[in-house]
């Protein structure tokens, strides 16, 4: 125990002498997540509490165009400026101005109309209605297109959004007509209802488990678990330096004739960058809960407790360093350990849903995120903080996480062994 607790105090040495590993391990990190959170904060409220700024030309200049300009202003996601003129219109969607434009075709109100009218004389013709006796008159209409430009760097999941909003807009109206077509017709009291046009089909959301209150997954949910792992894992580089300046400065030699085995080593770094991993884990939650909130950004809930998350994070932590130690050891300079350390980790981050989120990647990508010890961190903060988990819920990747460590850890040894200890 005195050697373990005396390679422990060497490494707390190390740290507190070296000035750029204190800012890759604290600074960075803090830095890295307030900056990442408030750009894409937006993102994530960009359909809810953001107006994007739109135009209208509107060439039908009747009923339907009217409730669509309406709608359109009352939805709270769209800015609306109205021109006269499609080519103007175009111009500025194409130069960035605005984000898209929407353009009504002529006798859009008036078509619309006449194909209500036919389909309903149609129908009540098959009834055995006399087309005299019909209120309405069936008149040939030809079909039209509403027109929608969109900026070309739009992104194609706002496209399909608008175009589905714009769909189910007219979609509503066109109903709405026929509702009152047929009421036309078969009625002749106007205030008279014949149909129920209340919606039959409603929607309710509920969480996967109804006692649980899920969190909303907004930037400061998905940001502060996932770059915590980004900076948990970021430990492996400065961790991994330490062991090559060991080596280049002869320290690693004279622990070599000492009777103290490597294991032992090895552990005092593991005791003290796990301690380093935990007060960041501790900053990360401190920034969410306080400061994030000052600045304008949601609280960061919680979830499960944090126990359940510190035993996510120690997990998580060891796996890191597993990894650290193992490249500490077979690197015989800062060149070798830092350029792949850094790259590894950006390479585990990128797979495994820090950047983007593994369901918007494609097939093939997801496949390979299931190997990224990052995902599986990932998966069970998601599962604490969004999901409201258990423990028997993480345990899965808690499992995965220790095993690369004791792998990981193992190898460095077993490469120690074969190469240095002769």
């Amino acid at each position: 125990m005195h050697k373990l607790l005396t390679s422990i105090h060497k490494e707390f040495k190390l740290i507190i002498r070296d000035p750029g590993a204190l800012v890759i391990l604290f600074v960075m990190p803090l830095v890295l997540v307030i900056i990442v959170t408030m750009v894409q904060d937006d993102t994530y409220q960009s359909m809810g509490n953001h107006s994007f700024p739109i135009i209208l030309v509107d060439h039908d200049k009747g009923s339907i165009a009217q409730k669509v300009e309406e709608s359109l202003n009352g939805s709270g996601t769209f800015k609306l400026t109205k021109m006269d003129s499609e080519e103007e219109a175009k111009e500025k969607v194409f130069k960035g101005d605005y984000q898209m434009a929407i353009v009504l075709p002529e006798d859009m109100s008036s078509g619309l109309q006449k194909r209500i009218d036919e389909n309903v004389a149609s129908l009540m013709s098959e009834m055995g209605w006399e087309a005299d006796s019909l209120k309405t008159v069936p008149v040939s209409a030809e079909k039209k297109e509403i027109k929608i430009y969109f900026d070309p760097v739009t992104q194609a999941m706002f496209k399909d959004a608008v175009r589905t909003r714009i769909q189910t807009m007219i979609s509503g109206l066109e109903t709405e007509y026929t509702y009152t077509a047929f009421q036309d017709t078969l009625s002749d009291d106007p205030n008279k209802e014949l149909f129920d046009r209340s919606e039959f089909i409603g929607f309710k959301e509920i969480a996967a488990r109804d006692e649980l209150k899920a969190a909303v997954p907004n930037s400061v949910q998905h940001n502060v678990p996932a770059w915590t792992l980004f900076a948990i894992f970021f430990i492996m580089v400065p961790l991994s330096i330490n062991m090559v300046k060991e080596k280049n400065q002869g320290t690693f030699v004279r622990l070599r004739t000492l009777p103290v085995s490597y294991a032992t080593v090895l552990g005092g770094k593991t005791v003290i960058y796990l301690i380093v991993s935990i007060l960041q884990f501790i900053m990360m939650l401190l920034i969410g809960i306080y400061l994030f909130p000052k600045m304008g950004l949601p609280k960061l809930d919680m979830g499960s407790g944090i126990f359940l998350l510190l035993i996510v994070e120690i997990c998580a932590a060891l796996a890191a360093i597993g990894l650290g130690l193992f490249l500490g050891t077979v690197s015989d300079s800062p060149e070798q350990s830092a350029p792949f350390g850094a790259t590894l980790v950006v390479i585990l981050a990128a797979l495994g849903g820090v950047w983007v989120p593994v369901f918007a990647m494609p097939s093939f990508m997801q496949k390979l995120a299931v190997l990224s010890p990052m995902n599986w961190g990932l998966e069970a903060f998601h599962s604490l903080f969004l999901r409201g988990g258990r423990l028997m819920d993480i345990v899965p990747f808690c499992a995965l996480l220790l095993l690369l460590f004791v792998l990981s850890s193992a190898g460095a040894i077993i490469y120690y062994k074969r190469n240095y200890a002769k």
